[in-house]
């Protein structure tokens, strides 16, 4: 079964994952794209890491705006899973 980090791991991995916040028991981002298509398309990258990781977040789209939410029902919180899932998230997108 997969282990729900504790508190001061939990402190550790968020510091590596600057971009999401902890709200609610979930990691959550909001991101904005250029138009409909752009989002799908990142959202299309989504689904395919979500699939290889066997692991899916909670997810909306409107129009040009994908919000994310990352946690692990069955671990019942955060897990080394969610933060390995945020960082390929990170990397589909342009460096800042």
């Amino acid at each position: 079964m997969v282990q729900k980090l504790d508190d001061a791991a939990l402190a550790t991995k968020l510091a590596e994952v600057p971009a999401w916040r902890l709200e609610d028991g979930a990691l959550r981002r909001s991101l904005t794209f250029g138009d409909f298509s752009e989002a799908f398309g990142f959202m299309t990258r989504v689904a395919l890491i979500a699939e290889k990781l066997d692991h899916h977040p909670d997810w909306s789209n409107s129009w040009n705006r994908v919000d994310l939410a990352i946690s692990s029902h069955d671990a019942g919180g955060l897990t080394e899973q969610c933060f390995t899932f945020a960082t390929k998230v990170d990397a589909l997108l342009p460096a800042d």
